[in-house]
């Protein structure tokens, strides 16, 4: 794309500060060929001890679902399978090679988690059946990824230390005492291993219900509310020069459909700075659902950009964490329309503030996303499957330019960073935006089907909108 104009990485180098523009990244595609992807070698010569030439390409099943969740098989990795033969190296991914040119940071999406680290994944040890394999950790895969992208000088955020989802199911039947332990070793252990690489961490991940009420996970179960801070306290004790993060999802804006749990969030932030806690940052996620209503609904430029002062005001650097747009629920043609917006005037809002410091997208090729495995089908990224720029790719990188010389800051959202309708009266996203479905009331005046949100520890893939 040389004549298509400047990469996100480029464009992120001439803004006026610092400005993270990072993707979550997979070691699968990182470090594997695709299915359709010539696995090109310097010599040609790549065979197993049988004289049979090996196939390192990720296989057409695998392309979605294997690539998020799975973890580069031992017989496949690029650093133990002949990647240097006679002193050169295997050419790089496609993905790599995208990865590298496109942006300037690096999450780990997946591997880093608990549960990856040391119960899912890789597996169980040979002849071994399940197995709770405490204490031993495999970072092996986390390690390729962050190893590679501090070669190519990118900055590395690590993902995530205390998520109840994705903690080892093992510890619900440990006593209270037993947990806290286990979860203090866990993140020694962990941010121990990347001291000096990684330098900053999302520690805790979701700890809040749909209400901005605590949510009701093993942690709060077994330990009290006081599990957030002490995960704090412990990273900043692995490593004191670390920046850590609270992340959370539905908290991107001040108003609307999900301003009780973005007070909650505020409210969480602000009393653990005025206890001393040692948070920096805040993660507002961002996976939006352009056709979702009620609790689905994106939230308006004007409502991100109150939400990041107002945590900007508490003393932290606020980032966007795991932006993806989904848009599979809007007709066709409204489908290329409402992406691009999005991902050009939310990003437009948040760098208007001077808290905010970083764009996150968890992913940027359709061709390898998490929403396909845990959501449905659906293209919601940047690049497209044959890894090319999509029409949202280009309302980002307008969005980065607003803090380039020449650039204005909030660029042609304008009046959208005041309110949410323009001059005509139009409200933000008209053109798309799905209208709310009436709402049926009971006897009870109660809304039918609706559920009680208080404690809800679900993922949000598992929650209504």
């Amino acid at each position: 794309d040389e004549g298509d104009g400047p990469t996100l990485r480029q464009v992120a180098e001439r803004c006026c500060k610092r400005i993270d523009i990072g993707a979550a990244a997979l070691p699968k595609p990182l470090m594997m060929p695709d299915w359709d992807e010539e696995d090109e070698h310097d010599d040609g010569d790549d065979a197993d001890e049988g004289g049979r030439r090996r196939d390192f390409r990720l296989p057409p099943a695998e392309k979605i679902s294997g690539a998020t969740v799975e973890s580069v098989p031992p017989d496949h990795d690029p650093y133990s399978s002949g990647s240097v033969r006679n002193g050169r190296r295997r050419r790089e991914t496609r993905y790599a090679r995208t990865l590298s040119s496109e942006f300037n940071a690096v999450v780990v999406e997946h591997h880093l988690k608990w549960a990856p680290l040391c119960h899912a994944l890789p597996g169980p040890l040979p002849s071994e059946a399940p197995t709770d394999r405490l204490g031993r950790y495999d970072f092996h895969s986390s390690d390729l990824v962050v190893d590679w992208a501090i070669r190519h000088g990118m900055k590395v955020k690590g993902h995530v230390l205390a998520w109840h989802v994705t903690t080892p199911p093992f510890v619900r039947d440990m006593d209270a005492d037993e947990v806290r332990e286990q979860l203090r070793r866990h993140i020694m252990t962990t941010v121990g291993h990347f001291r000096g690489r990684i330098g900053m961490w999302d520690v805790v991940n979701e700890s809040l219900a749909p209400d901005g009420t605590l949510a009701d996970n093993v942690f709060l179960q077994k330990l009290g509310p006081g599990y957030i801070e002490d995960c704090f306290r412990w990273a900043h004790e692995a490593d004191p020069s670390a920046f850590l993060i609270y992340n959370d999802n539905k908290v991107e804006g001040m108003y609307g459909s999900n301003a009780a749990k973005s007070e909650g969030f505020y409210n969480l932030l602000r009393d653990m700075k005025r206890r001393g806690v040692p948070v920096h940052g805040a993660g507002v996620q961002a996976h939006f659902n352009a056709g979702g209503t009620g609790r689905g609904r994106p939230p308006t430029p004007r409502s991100v950009k109150a939400q990041i002062r107002r945590l900007g005001d508490l003393g932290l650097k606020v980032n966007i964490s795991e932006m993806d747009v989904r848009v599979s629920k809007l007709p066709p043609n409204l489908q290329q329309i409402a992406q691009r917006q999005i991902y050009h005037d939310i990003i437009a809002a948040a760098l208007s503030e001077p808290s905010f410091d970083g764009i996150w997208l968890w992913g940027f090729t359709d061709r390898h996303t998490w929403v396909s495995h845990f959501y449905y089908d659906d293209q919601p990224l940047v690049f497209d499957e044959e890894y090319g720029r999509k029409d949202c790719y280009y309302g980002l990188r307008e969005a980065l330019e607003t803090l380039t010389v020449g650039g204005t800051v909030g660029g042609d959202v304008g009046h959208y960073l005041e309110s949410d309708f323009d001059d005509k009266g139009n409200a933000w996203g008209y053109l798309w935006m799905r209208p709310e479905p009436p709402s049926e009331d009971d006897d009870k005046g109660a809304k039918k089907g609706a559920t009680n949100v208080r404690g809800d520890s679900r993922p949000d893939w598992l929650q209504s909108e």
